[in-house]
């Protein structure tokens, strides 16, 4: 019976073994959904900082899809949506912003196509490891703008007629509807349980377009406005791969 037993277990175990190798690629998980938010902070004319408008955030959130290619890449279809915004009173240096006082809002809805490339290969990986990864492509972003000049000081400016000027030209000119852009940024995930990941992103947009904010003449029309993403989410992974459970043996 002894004997019996032991070739039992022996067939048991190549038969676990060549079943799990023969069927445990099919289980690789290809697909992933993701939701982010965070804010979209605009960079432009209208603000000194360097990094952008952070004094006035806009609120933001991410939909996305991964379409998982290998360990180290996958292809993300991506629609944001959220609020740009800027405002120049809130500036005391130099002081002739508080006196010019432009502003504006817009509302922007942003669909892009991304390439993501995780740097460590992890895509498939089952371990609680933090994996870094960045990502680039192309987008199309919709806007509504409003522009606000009603606060401008005239009397301040009464010297400066290429201001006066260029102001006349930008409120005539006609404000950008749907833009391209391209998108860049990097991220961070770390897997929570088998399905769910928690992640954290920086992302940059670069435009060829200067009246995001709508105005140009007014301000510098030799540079063109931009505005990035910052956002924390959770990423859902359909299809993780799952092992054979072969049942206990008994004698």
């Amino acid at each position: 019976m002894k004997v019996k037993s032991a070739k039992a277990i022996a067939i048991s175990i190549t038969f676990c073994s060549f079943f799990s190798a023969a069927y445990a690629q099919p289980d690789l998980p290809k697909h992933e959904l993701g939701f982010g938010a965070g804010i979209f902070v605009y960079q432009g004319d209208l603000t000194p900082e360097a990094a952008g408008a952070f004094k006035s955030p806009g609120f933001a959130f991410n939909l996305f899809y991964n379409r998982i290619l290998t360990r180290s890449f996958s292809i993300r279809a991506n629609l944001a949506h959220g609020k740009l915004t800027a405002n120049e009173a809130n500036y005391d240096d130099p002081e002739w912003r508080k006196e010019r006082s432009l502003r504006f809002t817009a509302r922007n809805t942003e669909i892009a196509a991304l390439l993501v490339w995780n740097i460590l290969g992890n895509n498939y990986s089952d371990r609680k490891t933090l994996s870094p990864y960045i990502f680039g492509g192309a987008g199309l972003s919709s806007l509504r703008i409003k522009r606000d000049w009603s606060r401008v000081n005239y009397d301040y400016f009464a010297n400066d007629p290429d201001f006066l000027e260029g102001l006349a030209i930008d409120t005539l000119h006609t404000l950008p509807g749907t833009i391209p852009v391209i998108p860049m940024g990097l991220g961070v995930r770390y897997p929570i349980s088998n399905k769910l990941s928690v992640m954290a992103e920086a992302s940059y947009r670069i435009t060829f377009n200067d009246y995001i904010d709508g105005f140009s003449k007014a301000s510098n029309p030799d540079r063109n406005d931009y505005y990035s993403n910052y956002s924390i989410g959770i990423i859902y992974t359909l299809g993780r791969k799952n092992s054979l459970d072969c049942p206990p043996m008994r004698n």
